[in-house]
């Protein structure tokens, strides 16, 4: 595995896997993410699993829809759900929790509900709920934001000064 900046060894060997509601990546955010995803090594490489929107109603939907991701976790998952009426993070904070589950052999599985966000089943099963902001994006957007947030936190793991851009 790799070794970070607190000298401790990475041994989880497996991609950080993203689920999200949605339609693939429209062109503006497959460059973005293709950007940064490009530059990532194990074990913040990146594996995307898109799943489609449920078409019923916004109750339903977010039923079905969390009913599709749960489906996707494994019991030893750290889960992290995005969400604006999650906690904030600073980057450091974000790249110690990612370490303290990868170091745990945990694999780590980013959350992005659709429109009408998850239930609480879901909601539940998060080890963490995470926000960029209180404001809220388009899910393409977060897309993209979050692929950027891992880059970054794999550069603060091997103690380069990417995050004081």
């Amino acid at each position: 595995g790799i070794v970070h900046a607190r000298g401790e060894a990475i041994h989880q060997l497996v991609a950080i896997k993203i689920i999200c509601i949605g339609k693939k990546h429209e062109d503006w955010v497959r460059s973005g993410v293709d950007r940064y995803q490009k530059r990532l090594k194990k074990p913040f490489d990146l594996e995307w699993t898109l799943l489609p929107h449920a078409l019923s109603d916004e109750q339903a939907a977010r039923r079905d829809e969390s009913s599709e991701i749960m489906k996707k976790l494994s019991d030893s998952a750290f889960v992290i759900l995005l969400d604006e009426r999650g906690k904030s993070y600073s980057s450091p904070q974000f790249t110690d929790i990612l370490l303290q589950s990868l170091d745990y052999s945990r694999p780590v599985v980013i959350v992005i509900g659709g429109a009408y966000g998850v239930d609480k089943t879901l909601h539940d099963r998060a080890d963490m709920t995470l926000s960029f902001s209180s404001l809220v994006f388009p899910h393409q957007l977060v897309r993209l934001m979050i692929t950027e947030q891992l880059y970054r936190a794999q550069e603060i793991a091997a103690g380069r000064p990417y995050h004081h851009s």
